[in-house]
């Protein structure tokens, strides 16, 4: 009996050891996304998260893609610091196979802020840093800063003649900046463990991820407010709104970043506008077919049942306590016209509406009708006449209260119905443009570069954003901050590198699958090539 009981024992011990090296491999120790991101302070906007390994630094070598995203000389910077530090002889075997964590982070300055999170094995010993100052050649000079809230590491990076600051955090996780006031913040951030500034992917899910991308919506607005010297700006502005956090993974393709993942609406936060768009199906995308050749930017808007949208709409704007205002203006509308405006244009609209913006800085809505010649009656008796096709709006905001929070800019704006189509605008002669836009077919999806980038896109959506860097130009150059501008417009690669940028929301179970991408310009064969 007793020998029966010790082989039960044996046995029983060694199924434990199995399932612990077996759940070990599954989560290897360098993917502890879940504890490294609970230390990163929640003004940022976003974290890239990769595994630092060489096969992930071989596949974007040579390649455009990052260095046009964060600048040439921030990523030789990036690349430099990796090199002398992570991954040098006295400090690879504490960091290999480790995740790194790139946050941005808004600031006071006239530049991004980076912060670089990283996890060590456990038999990492802080004074491998200041090691490293009796390292011939080391390229490195590590200076110890006490203070009382622990140690700084001031490491003088010589090849570039910068400080990169270095903090410990718990668990054996290091934070580090060229930026001092970002690892005074780090320093001083004290996580709050039951807020999710971040969802972090599976453990399986991101030991089979290339890379990944985490955005936290809420944040966006102070980096844009960083960047543009109008902080009103719409481009993005919907999207700044939205109470939600998004886990995306890498796509890799050559010519352009891919980015699919989930956003995550948080449903305990204030509702914003794009919440609608939640309860629909995804359709079809066609209402892009008809965006001028000079559309600089446009945010689309696609519903599988308009009627639920509308009624969804009513009950957006009670919860914002503007409800009497819009009856009391459709009860004018009714009074002064006879028309009931509101029932006529829910029975009639179609699934998909637009703001377009151009590069001359016109801005167009284009909303599908189901029948554009039962719908005039309607926008004639509400508006006067400046010609046969086009007349303005009589009352302010009625696209506001028919369509939602992205049609505010359409006061009192003109109109024209062209087939299917009503199209609003500041000015008659905005609609002429577009007239002619129409009916000579100068469309942007006329164009190969379009298509090319179309087609990398999905075929169905909710929300849709687009934008095109060299038609968006000139409206960068108005509303940038003049570094920020000047990086755009004379940094080789930069932003301006890539022909166009994507990010689509397609409705699924109450949240969004979520799509980015930004694909560079096509190489022109044509150009003498430099000897």
């Amino acid at each position: 009996m007793k020998r029966l009981i010790v082989i039960t024992l044996i046995l029983l011990a060694a199924a434990i050891a199995i399932t612990v090296v077996y759940f070990k491999n599954l989560s290897p120790p360098g993917v502890r996304t879940g504890q490294v991101m609970h230390t990163i302070p929640d003004n940022a906007t976003a974290v890239f998260e990769f595994n630092s390994e060489k096969g992930f630094y071989d596949i974007f070598k040579g390649n455009q893609l990052l260095s046009a995203v964060i600048g040439k000389d921030k990523l030789t910077d990036l690349d430099t610091l990796r090199k002398l530090l992570i991954a040098s002889p006295q400090l690879e075997r504490f960091f290999e196979g480790q995740n790194v964590f790139i946050s941005v982070h808004p600031s006071n300055s006239n530049d991004i802020n980076l912060l670089i999170t990283i996890p060590t094995t456990t038999d990492f010993k802080t004074d491998a840093f200041t090691n490293l100052n009796t390292q011939p050649n080391s390229g490195l000079s590590v200076t110890p800063v006490h203070n009382t809230v622990g140690t700084t590491y001031d490491v003088l990076v010589k090849a570039i003649n910068k400080h990169f600051y270095i903090t410990q955090k718990e668990n054996n996780i290091f934070a580090g900046s060229f930026s001092k006031e970002l690892i005074d913040q780090s320093i001083l951030y004290k996580d709050d463990k039951n807020q999710n500034i971040f969802i972090p992917l599976p453990e399986q899910q991101n030991a089979n991820s290339l890379a990944n991308l985490y955005i936290n919506y809420s944040q966006l607005t102070p980096l844009f407010d960083q960047i543009f010297k109008n902080k009103n700006t719409d481009i993005f502005k919907s999207f700044k709104l939205l109470p939600a956090l998004a886990a995306l993974t890498l796509n890799f393709k050559n010519d352009a970043l891919m980015f699919s993942g989930f956003t995550t609406i948080q449903h305990n936060h204030t509702a914003s506008y794009l919440n609608l768009f939640a309860d629909q199906q995804p359709v079809v995308n066609h209402l892009k077919d008809i965006f001028p050749s000079t559309t600089a930017y446009t945010i689309s808007f696609a519903v599988s049942d308009p009627v639920k949208f509308s009624a969804g709409l009513t009950q957006w704007h009670i919860k914002a306590g503007i409800s009497n205002e819009k009856d009391q203006l459709f009860s004018k509308i009714k009074a002064e016209t006879g028309v009931f405006l509101k029932p006529e244009f829910e029975h009639l609209l179609g699934n998909e509406f637009a703001v377009v913006t151009t590069r001359y800085q016109e801005k167009y809505a284009i909303v599908s009708v189901k029948d554009g010649s039962k719908l005039r009656p309607f926008m004639m008796n509400i508006s006067t006449m400046t010609s046969d096709n086009i007349g303005q709006f009589n009352y302010d905001k009625v696209p506001f209260y028919l369509l939602g929070d992205a049609f505010s800019i359409f006061r009192k704006p003109y109109f024209m119905i062209i087939d299917n189509y009503l199209v609003l605008a500041a000015t008659s002669s905005e609609l002429t443009s577009y007239s002619d836009t129409y009916y000579n077919r100068k469309f942007i999806s006329k164009t190969d570069q379009y298509n090319q980038f179309d087609n990398l896109l999905a075929e169905r959506s909710n929300i849709a954003f687009f934008i095109n860097f060299k038609n968006s130009q000139s409206i960068f150059k108005r509303d940038l901050k003049d570094a920020f501008y000047d990086v755009f417009e004379n940094s080789n690669p930069s932003w301006k590198s890539f022909y166009a940028a994507a990010y689509q929301f397609s409705a699924s179970d109450k949240n969004f699958y979520t799509n980015l991408c930004m694909r560079l310009n096509n190489t022109d064969t044509t150009a003498t090539p430099i000897k």
